[in-house]
């Protein structure tokens, strides 16, 4: 009986480690990613996103690294986002972010500066900062949650936060020295459907298309119904 219990133990040990053992790694991070969670390269930045439709929009992770500059340390990291953010929001409206805290943590023997803003990247949404600097280069990463389901995620989030590794692999790397890490990406709101405001068109699939979409279909049927009544015409001429 001793024996079943043990083995029961462990099976579910490895069934619980297992739910939580998808791992993602680029060329300069690495961490564990929960259950039909997905990274893929958008541009030069990775975006990682449930595949879960109905959980797509709740959660957001945006990974950047750029060439180390003059401007990359913990203490400008730090001193930068103690400060609240601005931009202008996909609708137009300026954003001024709350910043929550900004500190120097360690994460597997590698210091990382740690922040949480409100409203900094995506209006209604926390978003959480870390980043830090390996050899050459500076990485970021940003989680950010919708305000409405943060206690759901911030204990999955927390796991991948303690799973966080920055290295440095050959290549990879295509932002230069002169770019700010934290102006080279921002994810876009999720509930308009798309990645990037800023280098995407807006809206995706469930916003209205561009005027010149929805013309282009008349216009076709326009010149359509010109050149079938232009052969008519020109078929009744010559038999006359």
């Amino acid at each position: 009986m001793r024996k079943h219990v043990v083995l029961l133990a462990a099976g579910a040990l490895l069934v619980s480690s297992s739910a939580f053992a998808a791992k993602f790694s680029n060329q300069f991070v690495e961490f564990e990613l929960p259950p039909q969670w997905k990274c893929n390269l958008e541009g030069a930045e990775w975006v990682c996103q449930s595949e879960d439709a109905n959980k797509k929009r709740d959660a957001i992770i945006v990974l950047a690294a750029k060439l180390k500059g003059e401007q990359d340390s913990l203490d400008q990291y730090q001193a930068y986002l103690k400060m609240p953010k601005n931009y202008t929001s996909v609708q137009g409206k300026t954003v001024t972010s709350e910043a929550k805290y900004a500190k120097t943590t360690s994460l597997n023997n590698h210091p990382w500066v740690d922040s949480l803003h409100m409203e900094s990247e995506i209006p209604g949404f926390y978003t959480r900062y870390l980043a830090t600097v390996k050899e050459d280069i500076g990485v970021l990463v940003t989680y950010s949650i919708n305000k409405a389901k943060y206690q759901q995620y911030v204990d999955q989030f927390e796991t991948m936060v303690k799973t966080l590794k920055a290295f440095r692999k050959p290549g990879g790397i295509n932002r230069p020295a002169t770019d700010n890490l934290f102006d080279i990406q921002r994810p876009a709101d999720p509930s308009v459907g798309t990645v990037f405001p800023g280098g995407m068109p807006q809206g995706g699939a469930d916003a209205p298309k561009p005027k010149q979409e929805e013309d282009m279909p008349l216009l076709l049927l326009v010149i359509g119904a010109a050149v079938i009544g232009f052969i008519i015409w020109r078929k009744r001429r010559n038999a006359d």
